[in-house]
């Protein structure tokens, strides 16, 4: 490490006019404002000083790399295969849930049975009229036009293009009730019985709605508006579950065994 300089050191090199004055590091010029400090030599050639434009070029990147982001849809990135869209229970607060599913939740098991041997009923009926429409469609025509008909009746009934949002309510509510893990069943046994559609009339028994309760007026004792709204459907069709199964994963374990629940 150099030694410190000394008055002695401060004097300039012998030049053709005598000793040069000792420039400090930071110069003055003749009216006494300091200069620029010069920019260091190296091989006989100045570097440029390049951290200011460094410096701009970063802040101008950060920036087009922020404007890139906000115009990225991130739903493109989102893998919602089984899912209903996150922004479909938006218009339904939890609190509002919490309260249908509450007012649906006093169903007792003799009620629950009382659904079930009608479902039970009604299903052993509907599988004996479309043998009965098999049989004859094998020797008549018309036989078979009318059993293609009743086909594209229920195909019909399940049809639901707001399916999507019926199932995120379904899947909070579900949440809410805590069966989050039971979610894949109760998704699967809807499917299979409305469609998750809350206008889905069976033509040949009249179960309604979502979980097609039988008869549909039964959906009144969670919610005067259960002819139309999804959230009160829910909410009934799980306070059924519940009194009859337990929960979902097991109402699906019956509905594989049974064909109804």
């Amino acid at each position: 490490m150099p030694e410190p300089r000394t008055p002695a050191d401060a004097r300039g090199a012998e030049g053709p006019y005598g000793p040069e004055p000792f420039e400090p590091d930071a110069p003055r010029d003749p009216y006494g404002e300091p200069e620029a400090p010069r920019e260091p030599r190296e091989g006989g050639r100045r570097v440029r000083r390049v951290l200011t434009s460094n410096v701009t070029i970063t802040i101008v990147a950060i920036g087009v790399l922020g404007g890139a982001l906000t115009v990225v849809d991130l739903g493109s990135f989102v893998d919602d295969a089984g899912d209903p869209p996150k922004a479909a229970s938006a218009g339904l607060s939890t609190n509002d849930m919490l309260a249908k599913l509450t007012s649906a939740s006093d169903m007792d098991k003799v009620a629950a049975d009382a659904v079930a041997v009608a479902k039970e009923r009604a299903y052993k009926e509907h599988q004996r009229e479309l043998k009965r429409l098999k049989e004859k469609a094998r020797r008549d025509a018309a036989a078979r036009a009318k059993l293609k008909a009743q086909q594209e009746r229920e195909r019909l009934a399940k049809s639901n293009p707001s399916a999507g949002q019926n199932k995120a309510y379904g899947k909070k509510m579900n949440e809410l009730k805590g069966w989050g893990r039971c979610w894949p069943s109760l998704l699967t046994l809807w499917n299979h019985e409305s469609g998750w559609n809350e206008r889905a009339e069976n033509p040949s028994s009249g179960a309604y709605g979502i979980p097609q309760a039988l008869p549909g007026s039964k959906l009144a004792s969670a919610g005067a508006d259960w002819r139309t709204s999804s959230p009160t459907q829910i909410a009934w069709g799980l306070g059924y579950i519940k009194a009859r199964y337990k929960d979902p994963c097991l109402a699906w374990d019956w509905w594989q065994a049974h064909n109804w629940y």
